[in-house]
């Protein structure tokens, strides 16, 4: 029994060490520059429009005219507060961020035109999203 013991209580400790056992181990917290715009579920702020039969589809790039799921991101989910479409290569879906300003949020989209350091916000109205703007904020990252 108590070689078991030792044994579980070992290997715990092995898995707490290597960062496997939890987020806190595992999550890298950094702050970061970035270039935010705000962005809401319209054709004007996501590259659609309605076609001849008033159906939402791609306004351009390789699927242009195949339908589009409006307030749907690229990673599944439904938009909502707190949705940031990032550039994947360099924040992954699941990086939470922390935006003065506008709260929390996590990458759970991303866009054609965002590249390096910059992030979209997501808000629930296009007149919403105009008032925030682009603004260069320096944001808290936490990784996946």
């Amino acid at each position: 029994m108590k070689i078991i013991v030792h044994s579980l209580f070992l290997g715990v400790l092995c898995l707490a060490m290597s960062g496997c056992a939890s987020a806190s181990f595992g999550s890298r917290k950094e702050f970061v520059t970035v270039e935010a715009t705000g962005y809401c579920k319209c054709g004007e702020c996501c590259g659609w429009r309605r076609n001849l039969l008033l159906q939402p589809v791609y306004a351009y790039g390789p699927m242009k005219g195949e339908r589009k799921k409006v307030g749907v991101t690229a990673s599944g989910t439904k938009a909502k507060k707190g949705t940031i479409a990032a550039d994947t290569s360099v924040f992954p879906f699941g990086t939470k961020m922390k935006i003065p300003g506008y709260g929390s949020g996590v990458v759970e989209d991303r866009g054609g035109a965002i590249t390096g350091h910059k992030i979209d916000l997501f808000f629930r109205t296009h007149k919403q999203a105009l008032e925030w703007g682009r603004q260069m904020v320096r944001v808290e990252v936490i990784r996946p």
